[in-house]
């Protein structure tokens, strides 16, 4: 009897053992914090309503508040069975809010201009800058979106606490799916910042895209990833609208500066180490699979490939349509997603996203409509040859109705004809699981209905719910169902803090490509006489229309000069000057007014020159014909002009040599496409060119404190008729612009101090 009696008592005491509370409760700066020894740590708002549930001595969320703990709340489970109850439980009404991607959402948030560009606040200024509007209260409510691209940001410690009262609303509705705010690239610096190591910012400042290929580093690429990935979640983003891997084979696309260069080997082992360094998340921040807490997911684009548009007319703009492929190199441009972000080195395996382009892949399939809505492109070649099954998103807008000449109307390039319903239908059944730029519900519930009628209730039930699957997984694998929320403190701390600043500062400096160092004129030893000329941009139109005042620009400031020179006011007084300038800029290759006039087809050539330039050996005949929605299926500009805004860089740099007579004279280009040389390099004693980096770097550079190492990620042409004779689809297929020195400004050329650069990347990819 006694044996019995203890063993009974034995059994309590493991029990209660068993079910002692296992979790602590913290009230934090806008939400309360439970942490749990073996267990998930989660954040909860008290405004949302839930209640938080023990069961064997852990805290689950009951964010359904039925009073059980459901699969999908159950942190203990696989995220594949968390994702499968979840999707499950969804309405169809919520899952068509699932598949909504807001349009551009400002913090604090404004009514944005497209006419302007300009942003004007919601508020009358008394409401907090991390306020949610009634606005934004509404598509999360009423139309369920979950998925919100955040732009403008007025400091981390906005972002952070606009983030938990987002994530405060949203908990309370539905089933309480966290939102999955995301991004678009926000690292790039600015040329006139200082860079100080200790004085942080509001997010550490790299290299632009093509300033990360010219370090030709994959190693630069991932460790930027770590980082930026690290900013990315201490702002509340768990997406990135990023990396855009488009190989930049057409040396005039609007969009060469978001690539990573023109060389499909290249831009895949960028696009790996990218999507490496974002996504992956070790030790305890893990998940499953190698995501976790620190993970972003990386939305790759754009499928696949926009960088063969047609005389480089952009499909964004509403200027041009098609992709073109002379050269027969279609699945070239699918290299970087097949190679790269479809193969990665970490656990997470692949890109968690894809993003197909604007433009109608002309000739490549059987129906020539723009990327998402082909069946093909997305079905066939994506999901199955490629083999991706995570969420397909359409670029923005491209279900919007066509307001055509026009910028940033609908680009439903290939489906103009179709209702806006219709083409979110058509997109469905392509293979698409989300929809760029739409807040509402109503035509994704009008395309179910489209489905219903064609394949039957119960089919088009299950295509809405893969989808679903898709996009639930990855809000799971990023954890925000467990802890969405920020200690705006420690955001403030994390984003753009010295450490960050001065790792993406360094790799500003690897970015940096000498083109040119005749006669050795650097470094510079000795604090010599320096004059840095102003730049000036005359008043100009813009292509979305709106007119550009007149600028004058002071490159550096002088307290940051004097640091380095005895800064001087003239040429006269100077030992060396400095010349900082820009890429040409000749617009988008489209007269507005010259289409509404009905004096011509409206389209130009583009001109990577700065000096007037006639396009007299240009196609007669465009390559993508018979398009119905053009008077003219003739998309050519034989014969006609084009003029650059920044014409008087190019004076500038001629002037100032001139002035400074056998005095050398170095310049450096910020370069946002491929340029003709030939104007400027005479002029120029030493040549560097950059990619959207602080100037202070040229500076650095100048007087020895670093070393040139970067190389050239794209041609450099000889001439517009090179320019003219190249194929869209065909990378390093020009002939190059040849210096005074002798050297070839080809691709992976660049030199250090010792002259030109010949090191195992240049082995690798050249």
């Amino acid at each position: 009897m006694k044996t019995n009696m203890m063993a009974a008592l034995g059994v309590a005491l493991t029990l209660t053992a068993c079910n002692m509370q296992k979790w602590n409760e913290t009230a934090c700066d806008g939400y309360q914090l439970i942490t749990q020894k073996g267990g998930a740590t989660l954040g909860y708002s008290t405004k949302s309503g839930i209640q938080i549930i023990e069961q064997d001595g852990f805290a689950f969320k009951d964010l359904d508040r039925d009073g059980v703990i459901s699969p999908y709340e159950d942190w203990r489970l696989p995220v594949e069975q968390r994702v499968e109850d979840l999707a499950k439980r969804l309405s169809i009404e919520e899952i068509a809010g699932l598949m909504l991607y807001s349009n551009h959402q400002a913090l604090p948030a404004t009514t944005y201009d497209v006419s302007t560009y300009n942003g004007k606040p919601y508020s009358d200024g008394e409401a907090q800058p991390w306020e949610v509007t009634d606005h934004q209260k509404k598509f999360l409510k009423e139309d369920h979106l979950r998925h919100v691209l955040i732009t403008t940001v007025e400091s981390p410690e906005v972002a952070a606490r606009w983030n938990n009262e987002v994530q405060a609303f949203v908990e309370g509705l539905d089933h309480g799916i966290p939102a999955n705010n995301s991004s678009d690239p926000r690292h790039s610096a600015r040329s006139d910042a200082e860079f100080n190591a200790g004085g942080g910012g509001k997010i550490s400042m790299w290299p632009g895209p093509l300033g990360l290929a010219a370090t030709f580093s994959p190693q630069v690429m991932k460790l930027f990833g770590e980082i930026a990935s690290e900013e990315y979640r201490a702002l509340g983003f768990a997406t990135a609208l990023s990396p855009q891997v488009d190989i930049a084979t057409e040396p005039r696309w609007y969009r060469c500066s978001g690539t990573f260069g023109e060389d499909p080997k290249l831009a895949a082992d960028l696009a790996r180490a990218y999507c490496d360094g974002f996504q992956t998340s070790e030790g305890e921040y893990e998940v499953a699979n190698g995501w976790g807490y620190r993970s972003v997911n990386a939305m790759v684009k754009h499928w696949p490939g926009g960088g063969a548009c047609e005389a480089g007319r952009d499909a964004h703009y509403g200027f041009g349509k098609f992709s073109v492929y002379p050269g027969g190199n279609f699945a070239m441009h699918k290299i970087p997603f097949t190679e790269g972000a479809f193969k990665l080195d970490g656990k997470t395996q692949m890109a968690s996203a894809v993003m197909p382009y604007y433009t109608i892949s002309y000739g490549q399939t059987e129906k020539n409509v723009a990327n998402s809505f082909n069946t093909e492109i997305i079905t066939n070649q994506l999901r199955g040859e490629a083999g991706f099954d995570g969420v397909v998103c359409t670029d923005w807008g491209i279900t919007a109705d066509e307001v055509h000449p026009g910028v940033h109307s609908g680009k439903p390039w290939g489906v103009e004809g179709e209702s806006v319903a219709r083409r979110h239908y058509i997109a469905l059944m392509a293979g698409v699981d989300q929809f760029g730029g739409n807040n509402d519900k109503v035509p994704v519930l009008e395309a179910y209905q489209m489905g219903v009628e064609e394949h039957g209730e119960e089919w088009m039930n299950q295509r809405m719910r893969q989808s679903a699957r898709r996009l639930l997984a990855n809000i799971f694998r990023t954890g925000l169902f467990e802890n969405p929320y920020l200690d705006p403190a420690k955001t403030s701390e994390v984003v753009g803090k010295p450490e960050y600043m001065a790792i993406g500062y360094e790799a500003q400096v690897k970015s940096a490509v000498m083109l040119k160092n005749h006669n050795q004129v650097l470094p510079i030893k000795e604090k010599v006489k320096v004059y840095i000329p102003e730049r000036h941009v005359p008043a100009h139109k813009a292509f979305w229309g709106n007119t550009i005042p007149e600028q004058t620009i002071t490159p550096v400031s002088k307290e940051l000069a004097k640091r380095y020179f005895t800064l001087v006011a003239t040429p006269a007084e100077a030992d060396l000057a400095i010349v900082f300038i820009e890429s040409p800029n000749s617009g988008c290759g489209y007269d507005v007014e010259e289409a509404k006039s009905g004096k011509g087809n409206g389209y130009h050539p583009i001109s990577l020159q700065y000096s007037d330039y006639t396009a007299t050996k240009a196609r007669a005949k465009s390559i993508a014909g018979g398009d119905p929605y053009e008077k003219s299926d003739n998309r050519s500009y034989l014969g006609k002009s084009a003029k650059t805004v920044n014409k008087g860089d190019m004076e500038l740099v001629i002037n100032t040599k001139r002035a400074m007579g056998n005095k050398p004279v170095v310049v450096s280009v910020n370069l946002s496409n491929p340029t003709v040389f030939s104007e400027i390099e005479p002029y120029a004693d030493a040549l560097f060119v950059t990619f959207d980096i602080q100037h202070q770097v040229i500076l650095d550079l100048v007087t020895g404190r670093y070393e040139p190492s970067a190389l050239l990620p794209l041609q450099m042409p000889a001439n517009m008729e090179t320019v003219e004779q190249q194929a869209e689809d065909t990378p390093r297929d020009m002939k190059c612009y040849r210096d005074a020195d002798g050297n070839s400004y080809d691709f992976a050329f660049g030199l250090n101090w010792n002259g030109v650069i010949n090191d195992e990347r240049v082995a690798r990819y050249k």
